[in-house]
């Protein structure tokens, strides 16, 4: 196999017949007609670029990438690979000249170990999909990102997934154990292990977690399972302020205190969630926090006081323990549908913020200040417990003037947060969005490392690029 560098592909004359590739697959496996492969071709990042490909691959084998791969390296095309395209950063998105691998037809649940403890699954699997395998066995798969109905595994470890609980049981990251993944060279490979403990060598599997795609192609996961936990008890908060509702979520961390959840969502979340499916939730306040405690027993009904009295003392004008568990459900719901709910009033461009727990109430204001500088609706909701702020900036539908104001807002954003001690991306991952936040965040003696890595594990600039690091 001749290897050669990935070369631009504008001229269509210049572009490899795709055809050689299809009569390696089954039957199905590439598909070439734009209307079939538009879809495939970004993510949900809105503004973020990206390009028609060449050709979209859905493999159903690990062997299925090998192949795919090599025949990339041969003629030096540009892979990019795909999960559900849930994410908000544009990693996902097409390039030019480009394949698309898409792993929907690799979604199957391989094994669920209750004696490990650990689960072997395609990259293809929905996050929800295996959290409801798992529970089959009395077990529990902790990361959940709002996304989980509808993002993959493999998505999640692309990008290092976190979600509503990972303030007390940590990120997908946490719980990879082993990968199987297609290198940059066209080799299938394991790393990891399916061992408790294990030292043997540089942790690659950590590396490869969060990676986005650039340094290999994730054909099979195995993750680390918990035992089924007790039922949570949640405490909701009404606050007049977003500073005051974080003002509630340092007392919190004061308090000693760690939530299995601890949530934020500002009126215009409820408003558009409200607006849209008509949960029912009158809030008259300008933010609420969801926290959910679940430790059993009587220790778990001391942790959600000590969050009451938290929040009561941070200067909630209403908060109470819910005793309703619909009630409760609801407020959840409400969190995981306020992205999809706040896109129907127009582009929404979504930030991902990570600032240190202290500093949640200042970024807070900083953000709200940054909303009326440059004139533009900022709806917030949050990971608040860990200091992850999702900040969506709305602009009205082909209003050009609004999304140079929105954009610059992003940019602003992402300085206050560096400014706050925190960081670019907090679960989203860099992406396309993110490159310039990720040069200001990092010395350039660790961005040569970063590229140092990606040019040892992909010689040949074939996967991902242009995304992450150059």
């Amino acid at each position: 196999m001749t290897l050669s560098a990935v070369r631009p592909q504008s001229d269509a004359a210049d572009l490899p017949d795709v055809a050689g590739l299809a009569a390696l697959l089954p039957a199905g496996t590439i598909l070439t007609d734009p209307a079939s492969t538009a879809r495939y071709s970004h993510d949900e990042a809105e503004w973020a670029p990206w390009a028609q490909p060449l050709a979209v691959a859905r493999p159903t084998c690990s062997e299925g990438v090998r192949t795919i791969v090599r025949w990339c390296l041969e003629h030096g095309v540009p892979v990019v690979p795909r999960g559900a395209g849930t994410g908000l950063s544009g990693g996902a998105n097409a390039v030019a000249g480009g394949i698309v691998v898409s792993f929907e037809r690799m979604a199957a649940v391989l094994r669920i170990d209750p004696v490990e403890r650990l689960a072997v699954v395609q990259p293809g699997v929905v996050n929800d999909d295996l959290r409801a395998a798992c529970a089959e066995q009395g077990l529990w798969y902790p990361p959940d990102p709002a996304s989980s109905p509808w993002s993959t595994i493999g998505g999640n470890v692309a990008t290092n997934a976190g979600g509503v609980c990972c303030v007390k049981y940590g990120v997908t990251g946490d719980y990879v154990l082993a990968l199987e993944v297609v290198t940059g060279t066209g080799e299938l490979v394991r790393v990891g292990r399916e061992t408790a403990k294990g030292v043997a060598g540089y942790d690659l599997v950590s590396l490869l977690v969060g990676s986005e795609g650039t340094l290999g192609l994730v054909t099979e996961v195995t993750v680390r399972l918990r035992p089924a936990r007790a039922p949570e008890q949640t405490v909701v908060g009404f606050f007049g302020s977003l500073v005051a509702a974080g003002e509630a979520v340092a007392a919190v961390a004061r308090a000693g205190i760690v939530p299995s959840a601890l949530e934020l969502l500002d009126q215009h979340c409820l408003d558009a969630v409200n607006a849209w499916k008509d949960l029912g939730i009158d809030a008259d306040c300008e933010a609420i926090l969801l926290a959910r405690v679940d430790a059993p027993g009587a220790a778990g009904a001391a942790e959600a006081d000590a969050v009451l009295a938290s929040f009561e003392s941070s200067g909630a004008s209403f908060a109470a323990r819910s005793d309703d568990e619909a009630e409760a459900d609801a407020m959840f719901a409400a969190r995981r549908l306020a992205y999809p709910a706040l896109e129907r009033l127009g582009p929404v461009l979504t930030e991902d913020v990570c600032v240190p727990v202290g500093r949640v109430p200042e970024m807070l204001a900083r953000v709200q200040a940054i909303g009326v500088q440059h004139d533009v609706l900022i709806a917030n909701i949050a990971h608040a417990g860990d200091g992850n702020l999702h900040p969506l900036i709305i602009t009205p539908a082909g209003d050009e003037a609004a999304r140079v104001r929105a954009q610059a807002a992003f940019d602003d954003i992402i300085g206050e947060a560096l400014a706050c001690g925190g960081t670019v991306t907090g679960e989203h991952g860099v992406g396309l969005l993110k490159r310039a936040g990720l040069a200001a965040e990092l010395p350039l003696a660790v961005l040569d490392m970063h590229r140092a890595i990606r040019r040892a594990l992909d010689p040949h600039g074939v996967l991902n690029p242009g995304k992450v690091v150059g």
